[in-house]
């Protein structure tokens, strides 16, 4: 197993950005440890709901959690707002960072990580080869 770490900056969209680290570094199978930061805007896909939802103004990274692949990244994440209200859901490109984003990521290199149109749930979800 490799970890790595990397520091995303205001402005910064989170899902892309793990897309570029994931196809810059090469990883096959990953997933995030830990995440702490901020957003600006959050834009998060319900449980049962077919689009996202955009929520606007400051809110802190309370956990980013999901596994990482050439593929694209599963990603579910969990913010707090001014008030101390949470939300959370399933992530989509438009969270972007407001002051910081740090995250630590394991690199897994006994597996290989692909997603695959599931008939059953007719989504794209993660098959697991061993290498």
């Amino acid at each position: 197993m490799k970890t790595h770490a990397l520091r995303l900056r205001p402005g910064e969209d989170v899902k892309l950005a793990l897309k570029t680290f994931t196809a810059e570094k090469g990883i096959k199978a990953g997933a995030i440890v830990t995440a702490v930061g901020s957003l600006s805007q959050a834009s998060l896909r319900y449980a049962g709901r077919p689009t996202a939802t955009r929520i606007q103004g400051d809110m802190e990274i309370l956990a980013l959690v999901g596994t990482l692949c050439p593929d694209g990244p599963h990603l579910h994440l969990t913010v707090g707002d001014a008030d101390g209200k949470t939300l959370g859901g399933h992530v989509m490109d438009g969270c972007i960072v407001r002051t910081t984003c740090e995250l630590v990521i394991s690199e897994y290199d006994n597996f290989t990580f692909t997603r695959e149109l599931d008939p059953a749930t007719g989504y794209q979800e993660l098959v697991v080869n061993t290498r």
